[in-house]
């Protein structure tokens, strides 16, 4: 995996060996994890786009773990630092996503079911995200991966979205600014997504992790 260095928001073609190795990576979660509680109904899922055939993405696998209660960074560390994740604290003290999500959507949930835990492993260039089963955030990704797949052009207009505000971010020491500009995209497309899901044409349950 590369990407320029003069861009930390650096797009590369899709890889398909992506999948195999986000598949390969979660089972070592899901072995680190077990014996948490909420571990066996937790679900496993590779996000993000390195999840989607054919988009291109930053070059680090986007993984989730859906669990149910929210385990300690204490904990969570103890088991995940052994396979080479290391909490993440984010470039600067607002990074998003880091230890909440930003609440969205219709769903009325109490406040603590946005927090989640982020950690990356940089041999892995992986960045797992560690959120409650019941987060809407959690079933929003998976939407949209599922909603990407199935559509190739909607697939398009977000490659060609991210295309425009990677070149935007050159010379960045950073991608924060990338990732919130994303965001846009998404506040677009989430009616769409969600409806599409709600229809039954997406795998509500998660995923399993082996592409």
């Amino acid at each position: 995996m590369s990407a320029r260095d003069d861009n930390p928001a650096a797009l590369v073609d899709h890889d398909p060996r992506w999948l195999l190795r986000a598949g390969q990576v979660l089972d070592q979660i899901r072995v680190a994890l077990d014996g948490l509680p909420g571990a066996a109904e937790a679900q496993f899922d590779h996000i993000g786009s390195t999840s989607v055939p054919g988009l291109a993405a930053k070059p680090f696998l986007d993984l989730q773990v859906r669990i149910l209660p929210l385990p300690s960074d204490v904990d969570l560390s103890l088991r995940l630092e052994p396979i080479g994740f290391r909490r993440a604290h984010g470039s600067r003290p607002d990074s998003p996503g880091v230890h909440r999500d930003t609440p969205r959507g219709d769903a009325r949930v109490p406040d603590e079911v946005w927090e989640k835990s982020l950690f990356f492993a940089a041999g892995e260039s992986a960045i797992l995200h560690v959120r409650r089963r019941d987060s809407p955030w959690g079933r929003y990704t998976v939407w949209f991966r599922d909603w990407l797949r199935a559509h190739p052009d909607a697939r398009r207009r977000y490659e060609m979205t991210k295309r425009e505000l990677s070149e935007s971010n050159v010379c960045k020491a950073d991608y924060d600014d990338y990732t919130r500009a994303k965001t846009d995209f998404f506040d677009e497309v989430q009616t769409v997504f969600t409806r599409w899901a709600d229809s039954g044409r997406s795998d509500h349950a998660g995923h399993s992790g082996r592409e």
